[in-house]
């Protein structure tokens, strides 16, 4: 037992769970806690410009480091509320959040005080768990708690309320030293099970292994291509998780539904069997119809978290299971399959064949001259420029939904979406997290206009932090998914859609780091060329062509006559 503040407490806390690196927005609500960590010199303090942003950067920290990212929410009410689409955005990708705010003063409480909010009420629908510390003693506990909560089993977003009288106390406790413990994995299943599944397999005619989020948690890629390899059967990924294998992989299709390709999407239509490794088999993905999905088709699914299994779709099995150790099970249990000897031998070659003209598709849609630019340009120029361990962020809307499937993955993870949320201006944030999280990494984020609008005030962080990011703003001067929907619902009533913005390159340079302006053919390679070696935040602002947009939500519209 030791004696100390709570503010120190708080921060001794921290440091036994781990946490290296915070983002936080200070506030008065939390100062003790803030002093305290002036001392910690073994913590990196980032401090952002708005809380939702902040979230963001924790949000993707926790992606890419698989322990939960820390933000420290200085203010309770106004500060606290900002939170929420960040805390939603991790919630409905499973992220590990860690959020320290503070509430007013216990005697305040329930008077309708200054700055008091129901934080409870509001925090309780978009986290995985939210917890008010009752007594100043048990601050410690909380914490430690907390970042248990948030990394254990089907991982989400944590809050801990401290009200800010908690903070003025002194208190004798016992915090336990470093532990570098994760998350601990489902096991695989089990013998009966495995050969079940196995006999399934070798009784197919067009096998398909269709893999998503559980994979990339695991970081079982390995395992994933040794299973596939194995058997000789091709993969594909759920929305958001282009990255789960290496783009250039003979076996890999890509995305399935309206956020991946064609060829990926033939192969589950046609599929008599998928086993669904790691994945929800949900919204982004399949719009929970059999569009991209073969209703004759046998699914085994294999889920970390029960209630997923068979939720959208019927399936033959369901196995609540680590997906990487389900794949790399199966791997031991079946014998090699010699790529000439396999029964589905034909619908390979035809798989191989249709992605090798998909990717011609690319390459000469890629290769177009005309100005404004469009989208596809700028991908096949960063497919050539970007190293193999480059990192992507993106958005939601039009550019997310046009890039997702079109650049180049070759490291998990290598991609970090809004995935179910949706969100618009998530895209810089996160790729000043993912920053963070691996510097020596290239962060590549890329956004619309719009959205970057939301989130320019972070260009601020970046360069007081010296966070090297290359951000890619493609300029169309709409809502893009919005004015594709009017344009091809609506009959061309635009009402809303247009944006001005101004040259967010400029605004860079006058924040302190590196812009370019982009307008041609081969100026966005240079600009990231230019931008890795200059060793400051940049923004590249890219004109692109405003009709270049497409309509995702088919399935909600109705043309209009």
């Amino acid at each position: 037992m030791a004696k100390m503040k709570c503010g120190v407490a708080a921060v001794e806390a921290l440091r036994a769970a781990g946490v290296t690196r915070i983002f936080g927005l200070m506030g008065s609500s939390t100062l003790e806690m803030y002093d305290a960590l002036y001392d910690a010199k073994d913590m990196e303090y980032v401090g952002v410009r708005h809380e939702n942003c902040g979230m963001h950067m924790a949000d993707a920290y926790g992606r890419v480091t698989q322990t939960p990212g820390l933000f420290v929410c200085g203010q309770a009410g106004p500060g606290s509320v900002n939170m929420v689409l960040g805390l939603a955005a991790a919630k409905m990708a499973y992220s590990p959040v860690v959020v320290i705010t503070g509430l007013p003063s216990t005697e305040h409480l329930g008077r309708d005080a200054f700055q008091e909010i129901d934080q409870h009420a509001v925090f309780l629908p978009v986290t995985k768990r939210v917890m008010t510390v009752p007594r100043p003693e048990r601050i410690p506990e909380f914490i430690l708690e907390a970042f248990r909560i948030a990394n254990g089993g089907r991982r989400g977003p944590v809050v801990v309320q401290i009200p800010r009288d908690l903070f003025n106390h002194e208190v004798d406790v016992a915090i336990p030293g470093h532990s570098s413990r994760t998350a601990d994995a489902a096991p695989a299943a089990d013998r009966a099970t495995l050969e079940r599944i196995k006999q399934m397999i070798l009784a197919s005619k067009a096998p398909v292994i269709h893999a998503g989020a559980g994979i990339k948690w695991g970081r079982a890629s390995d395992k994933l291509i040794a299973l596939a390899e194995r058997l000789q059967i091709p993969i594909t990924n759920s929305a958001g998780h282009a990255d789960i294998v290496p783009v250039d992989h003979p076996l890999y299709a890509g995305g399935v539904g309206p956020r991946g390709n064609p060829v990926a999407s033939t192969l589950t239509r046609e599929a008599d069997l998928i086993l669904a490794l790691g994945t929800r088999l949900g919204f982004n993905t399949t719009f929970y119809q059999h569009t991209d999905l073969s209703p004759n088709a046998s699914i085994v699914q294999v889920d970390i978290e029960p209630i997923a299994l068979g939720r959208y779709f019927p399936i033959a099995l369901g196995v609540a299971a680590d997906a990487g150790a389900m794949a790399a099970a199966l791997a031991e249990l079946m014998a090699p399959i010699a790529a000439d000897k396999a029964p589905w031998r034909a619908r390979n070659e035809k798989f191989s064949k249709d992605r090798q003209q998909l990717r011609q598709r690319r390459e000469a849609s890629g290769a177009s001259t005309t100005k404004p630019l469009h989208p596809d340009r700028i991908y096949a120029e960063l497919r050539k420029v970007a190293p193999r361990d480059a990192l992507f962020t993106v958005d939601a809307g039009t550019t997310g939904l046009q890039a997702t499937d079109q650049l180049p993955y070759h490291t998990v993870p290598s991609l970090i979406t809004p995935l179910d949320c949706g969100n618009i201006g998530f895209s810089y944030a996160a790729g000043l997290g993912a920053k963070v999280a691996a510097p020596k990494r290239t962060v590549i984020s890329l956004s619309g206009d719009g959205g970057f609008g939301m989130t320019m005030g972070e260009m601020a962080t970046a360069v007081m932090h010296k966070i090297n990011t290359i951000a890619i703003v493609m300029d169309n001067g709409t809502w893009g998914s919005e004015i594709a929907y009017q344009r091809d619902f609506y009959n061309h009533r635009y009402i809303g859609a247009h944006v001005h913005s101004p040259r967010f390159d400029e605004v860079m340079r006058l924040t302190g780091g590196a812009g370019y302006f982009v307008t041609g053919p081969g100026e966005t390679a240079d600009a990231v060329r230019q931008a890795m070696a200059g060793g400051k935040p940049a923004v590249i602002h890219v004109k692109v062509d405003p009709e270049a947009v497409v309509s995702f939500r088919k399935d909600a519209l109705k043309k209009r006559d």
